[in-house]
């Protein structure tokens, strides 16, 4: 046929084709979890061991990680531990019948191995002894419910009885929602206890860390003799948001942190962790009215 007559030839064979070898793919090791971290800051990785042993600090650009209650307690007190643990055994109830709320909280007390939002308890800083309260941010954001109004007031009241001073570290999303009034009346009771320290004449410092806000930092937190503050922790009532949205205006940057806190009066010292052992050792010390002096 002419189509096949004056169709187009191959200029070239065909030669059939092998198939590509490739090489073996390597085997990609995982990395156990937990082994590093990446600062939210700089983005320096760092082992978390090397963390651990720099408090928790960044390397690169100091930012400060947040601590456990446990960890906390570790890195300030004589030995490490307290002498005495205040309430342990206090558990928060479910008053509103909120959904969800005790399930919540038996998730949280897995998670941090703790009973509630904070520890209190006596222990010695640099050999005076003192009462302390830390709070714990994994625990329901260590916001402050029925209970930890109630373990930050005992603690207060045992300060009072001991004549102690009262060290208290903050970090906290506010008022704990689940319990409702029950929960904003902390702020007014935790207030009372402090102004009953306040006419006794004992030492309160308070502590801010990330982040300290809402109804811990509208009351208690705020109320020291002596505020103290760690470098770059929020510190405010409502969120940075609601207030441009209120006054209709921008925010300077860095609004609600520590430094510009301190800046305006609010504050009476920014103390790298690194410090706040030997700080608050020297603030105590001053203030310890020793037998027969």
């Amino acid at each position: 046929m002419l189509k096949d007559l004056f169709g187009k030839k191959r200029k070239f064979a065909t030669v059939p084709t092998k198939p590509i070898e490739r090489a073996p793919a390597i085997e990609q090791k995982e990395v156990p979890e937990g082994l590093m971290s990446k600062c939210p800051h700089c983005g320096t990785i760092h082992y978390s061991k090397d963390l651990e042993k720099n408090l928790r600090v960044c390397k690169g650009c100091q930012h400060h990680y947040s601590l456990s209650a446990p960890e906390r307690i570790a890195s300030l007190l004589d030995d490490g531990v307290l002498t005495e643990e205040f309430d342990v055994d206090m558990l928060s109830a479910n008053p509103l019948g909120f959904p969800g709320y005790l399930d919540k909280l038996e998730k949280d007390k897995e998670l941090s191995n703790l009973n509630e939002a904070i520890v209190t308890g006596e222990g010695l800083l640099m050999g005076n002894r003192i009462v302390i309260g830390v709070m714990d941010s994994r625990f329901r954001m260590g916001s402050m419910g029925s209970v930890v109004g109630e373990k930050i007031t005992r603690a207060i009241e045992r300060a009072l009885e001991r004549k102690l001073p009262v060290i208290l570290f903050a970090a906290s999303g506010g008022a704990r929602m689940q319990e409702g009034a029950l929960s904003l009346m902390q702020m007014a009771k935790t207030s009372a206890a402090l102004a009953q320290m306040d006419r006794e004449g004992l030492l309160f410092i308070s502590v801010m860390t990330h982040p300290t806000t809402g109804g811990v930092s509208a009351s208690f937190a705020s109320l020291g003799d002596i505020n103290i503050a760690e470098p770059g922790a929020t510190i405010g009532f409502a969120g940075r948001r609601i207030i441009e949205q209120t006054i209709r205006q921008e925010l300077p940057k860095d609004f609600q942190t520590a430094e510009f806190l301190l800046k305006h009066g609010q504050l009476d010292m920014v103390v790298h962790r690194k410090n706040m052992r030997e700080t608050l050792g020297k603030i105590v010390e001053m203030h310890t009215v020793r037998e027969g002096v």
